[in-house]
């Protein structure tokens, strides 16, 4: 395989606490999910943002070799569950839109690119993902 970026975060405190580039080029507030705080975020919007465009680039790619060049739009909703007492796992829920395409093509297009992007093939199997085009 050929590596083709590497990167590393790192986390002092927990869900009260910092998370930043171990280059130095992004540090962010981290608090609970909930908060009312300012400039704070959360694991989970870090999965949701990091999975929509990991999965928007991942479309894109594919829109490019079928010759589609409607603008793309994709929401990751990430939940955090709780099956039990301390058995905590997380699903998302990922809503599509392609300009110009029915539901059915952006449907199938989404579905598709579920299997190429690596988000998704880092969570198949382990969360439940579903995929929907509106």
């Amino acid at each position: 395989m050929k590596e083709l970026y590497t990167t590393t975060m790192i986390n002092d405190g927990g869900r009260n606490g910092k998370s930043y580039a171990e280059d130095q080029s992004l540090s962010l507030n981290i608090a609970p999910p909930g908060s009312k705080l300012e400039d704070v975020t959360n694991p989970e919007q870090l999965f949701a943002a990091g999975y929509s465009a990991c999965f928007n680039s991942a479309l894109d790619l594919i829109k490019r070799q079928k010759k589609i060049r409607g603008a793309s739009t994709i929401k990751a909703t990430v939940k955090l569950m709780e099956q039990a007492s301390f058995d905590y796992v997380l699903a998302v829920d990922i809503e599509g839109h392609i300009e110009g395409l029915s539901i059915e093509e952006a449907q199938q297009l989404l579905e598709f690119t579920h299997t190429v992007c690596p988000y998704s093939k880092a969570t198949m199997g382990n969360i439940n993902v579903t995929i929907k085009a509106i």
